[in-house]
């Protein structure tokens, strides 16, 4: 049975509403692949809804790790999101340019840390933008507070978990990549990457999934799940380059009232610069 949406989106008309509500926090959580060309930073410095603060994904990892996006222990989390005035207990909004493309990331990131009211601006900046909605490139003053973590650990795959799922078929795993990179036809977009994918992963591209910058209605959903051949009654890990869009495939899941899932957050990346993981081509 599918979820209702208004737990997952607000739409522009909420927000606009709501802007000067109390414990409301807006989050510009755009992000962009190199091959886009595009600055999330600069274009949130030259624009954005007002209260926004910028959540920058390439900042918001765990300092140490050699991959990209690594989700941050629950400590450091909670210092970025303090420091960028998020309470745990905020309405957190989240939004991204186009309007589904890096923002299930970082509602994903705020949900595993345990905020309870996070949401994905429907329609993004562009639709807020084409409905001549309020923009500001004025500084948004923050005001630091305490972001207490209650960390779900059971929403997030290790190398070591993906290695048993993988010979054990214990999950399905599911993989947001365009099709050319599931398949192992086109190049990974970065160096030492192998292509393809793991053997046995079903493909459903996170790209496919919206329309106009909101998630497609469930029975279309369901059904891109279903001929990738993904059986929703089965626990199903989500994965992707580097853990972005993978959230995607998380967020529509959930919206289709499927909760046995989690994201293997060192992705593709992780696995396909291995010499000692298996690897796959071809379709699914």
């Amino acid at each position: 049975m599918a979820s209702d949406r208004t737990d997952f989106f607000v739409t522009t008309e909420w927000l606009a509403e709501h802007l000067n509500d109390p414990g409301l926090s807006v989050v510009d959580g755009s992000w962009y692949l190199p091959a886009q060309g595009r600055d999330a930073r600069a274009e949130y410095e030259a624009g954005h809804i007002p209260r926004a603060v910028f959540f920058d994904q390439d900042v918001v990892v765990q300092p140490e790790s050699k991959l990209p996006h690594t989700l941050p222990s629950p400590e450091i989390f909670a210092t970025f999101a303090g420091s960028m005035g998020i309470s745990q207990d905020d309405t957190i909004v989240v939004y991204d340019g186009p309007g589904l493309f890096s923002s299930p990331r970082v509602w994903w990131m705020f949900k595993v840390m345990g905020a309870k009211k996070v949401f994905i601006l429907e329609g993004g900046f562009d639709r807020w933008k084409a409905e001549g909605r309020l923009v500001t490139s004025r500084p948004t003053k923050i005001a630091s507070c305490l972001f207490e973590v209650d960390f779900d650990k059971r929403k997030v795959a290790s190398l070591a978990e993906m290695r048993s799922v993988v010979e054990g078929g214990t999950a399905q795993v599911v993989d947001a990549r365009p099709a050319g990179r599931f398949e192992g036809t086109d190049p990974e977009p970065r160096a030492g990457v192998r292509s393809g994918h793991m053997p046995g992963a079903r493909n459903v591209p996170a790209l496919t999934l919206s329309r106009d910058g909101a998630l497609l209605p469930a029975e279309e959903l369901r059904a891109a799940f279903e001929q990738a051949g993904v059986d929703l009654s089965r626990p199903v890990v989500t994965s992707c380059g580097s853990g972005v869009t993978a959230a995607t495939l998380v967020l529509a899941l959930q919206a289709l009232g499927h909760e046995d899932n989690r994201l293997y957050d060192g992705s593709w990346t992780e696995w396909g610069s291995r010499g000692d993981t298996p690897v796959a081509t071809g379709k699914a």
